[in-house]
């Protein structure tokens, strides 16, 4: 069992407020909730909102079915709960008419539990981001000189935590491809107005050979053959499920510096690849620099978000093709970051940041001090 950042989840459940659990799906929030059930001495219920009967009761606004539903219970927990239409409402008339209750839900697709987890319940709940495995998480079976040495199977086939923990490369390769094809897209084509997953998987693929590059929408529009509105909707659906996420251009000089263009990272290295079939050793890739990039943003969002770090991240390039990956604004501060695979490769940050941003901290990290920023 691999130690969660979260845990003891328990010491996180509040009287009368509702614990969202978000997440991709695979990355053990349903283990995460039953670690936590098997070991509390709540008097708990366990239900799943795949659960027919479940969905008419929470989604049925009927305070006499809901209360019966609850009744005698001190913990009610509810797997899946995006699957119940108009959850939020049941969650707040559980809260409102049982003092004392506690409620935890998880969630796979953010775009339909935020929709449903909305304005009932402002100041009701407490929502935490469950992504694959942290490095930091994996202190408990491994030290740091072991997870170093692995690092080329990280980059490779990411985090899942079936991935790590299956015994073979073409093990983990299954179960990616499993993931990739049966359960990535599964909430974004469950959603009514998507038709067909071609060109999803079509615009994925796109992203997965730009990691770390400018993505032109206009050039997207072009190559999907769909207008960029769709293109637009389309990589927003990925956002609130978790597939990728976007990061922005900074500036406060706008004449030199490019905003107008976003880059998209995967929230995991395996998915990303196995979305266009790459499996090779990393010694036989021309995309390392990507797969490490990947990585680093991917960890350092963990990072910052288990250890409540709060902030901006972004990336900074010029006009005169000057360019830092992550540019974190903090507490005030400027810190920037760029990425190296090759530490005797351009190890140093644009002059044209340094003259610009003057009293901005700044570090390249690579392989050989890459730990203490992700963990």
């Amino acid at each position: 069992m691999i130690s969660r950042a979260y845990e003891p989840l328990e010491e996180r459940l509040a009287v009368n407020k509702a614990l969202v659990i978000f997440g991709p799906r695979r990355v053990g929030k349903t283990t995460l909730l039953k670690k936590m059930l098997d070991e509390t001495k709540l008097n708990y219920k366990l239900d799943s909102g795949d659960n027919i009967r479940t969905q008419q009761v929470l989604g049925s606004q009927d305070f006499e079915q809901i209360l019966a539903y609850a009744e005698g219970y001190s913990l009610i927990a509810i797997d899946e709960a995006q699957n119940i239409a108009n959850v939020r409402m049941g969650i707040k008339i559980l809260l409102d008419q049982f003092p004392g209750l506690r409620v935890i839900v998880t969630g796979s697709s953010s775009f339909e539990l935020a929709g449903q987890l909305g304005e009932p319940l402002t100041g009701r709940k407490t929502t935490l981001t469950l992504y694959p495995i942290a490095q930091s998480e994996l202190l408990m079976q491994r030290n740091q000189f072991e997870l170093r040495e692995s690092l080329p199977q990280f980059l490779v086939y990411g985090a899942y935590p079936e991935i790590i923990q299956a015994a073979t490369n073409q093990d983990r390769i299954d179960l990616l491809m499993e993931i990739a094809n049966s359960y990535l897209l599964k909430d974004i084509l469950a959603f009514d107005r998507i038709k067909s997953s071609r060109n999803l998987l079509d615009l994925l693929k796109l992203l997965a050979y730009q990691v770390g590059e400018k993505v032109s929408l206009a050039e997207v529009s072009t190559q999907l053959g769909v207008d960029v509105k769709t293109v637009k909707r389309y990589l927003d659906l990925l956002e609130k499920s978790f597939v990728v996420f976007r990061m922005n251009g900074f500036s406060h000089n706008l004449r030199q510096e490019v905003t107008n263009k976003a880059k998209y990272y995967f929230y995991d290295n395996g998915i990303r690849n196995a979305i266009i079939s790459q499996f090779n050793p990393v010694a036989d890739r021309n995309d390392v620099g990507a797969l490490w990039k990947n990585f680093l943003q991917v960890e350092r969002l963990k990072h910052r978000q288990y250890s409540k770090s709060y902030g901006n991240m972004y990336f900074w390039r010029t006009y005169q093709q000057q360019e830092i990956d992550l540019i974190e604004e903090r507490e005030g501060n400027l810190f920037a970051y760029e990425f190296k695979w090759s530490p005797n490769k351009g190890g140093k940050v644009p002059s044209n940041w340094t003259k610009t941003y003057p009293n901005a901290s700044d570090q390249v990290i690579h392989p050989n001090n890459y730990w203490k920023f992700i963990a």
